[in-house]
């Protein structure tokens, strides 16, 4: 069985990443659940809890889109717990407005069951981000 078609928590988040990464939103909606909840940590830009996969991707990876240049969440290292994901990773990017590039840590707590993301949320250096925007 490979990435693709392998339900395993890991795996479906490792998916998730890829997609974000090539820009493939439909492959990224592929990977939540219908009543997934994406929560943006408080102080970053797009600060939110957001439902549905159409909801996740037009609020926060087309927003990150018209923003950023080459925003992208580096998956590092995974710590699995049963249906628990965490990853620490980092995001890369250059804002479009200012063109300052940030390089900040971040941490993701993905539960996935039945083979999709049923939440999501974000832990990252807020402070960082908007000053790249800034």
């Amino acid at each position: 069985m490979g990435l693709n078609d392998s339900d395993e928590p890991r795996d479906v988040v490792r998916r998730q990443y890829l997609a974000s990464a090539a820009g493939d939103l439909e492959a990224l909606r592929a990977t939540l659940a219908p009543d997934v909840e994406w929560t943006e940590m408080a102080g970053f830009p797009l600060a939110g809890t957001y439902r549905t996969p159409e909801g996740v991707t037009s609020n926060v990876m087309e927003r990150l889109g018209k923003e950023w240049d080459g925003w992208t969440a580096h998956d590092d290292s995974y710590v699995v717990d049963g249906e628990h994901v965490v990853v620490l990773a980092r995001y890369t990017a250059r804002n479009k407005a200012t063109g300052k590039d940030i390089v900040v840590r971040v941490a993701h707590h993905f539960v996935v069951r039945g083979g999709l993301i049923v939440r999501f949320e974000q832990f990252t250096d807020t402070a960082k981000v908007r000053e790249a925007m800034a």
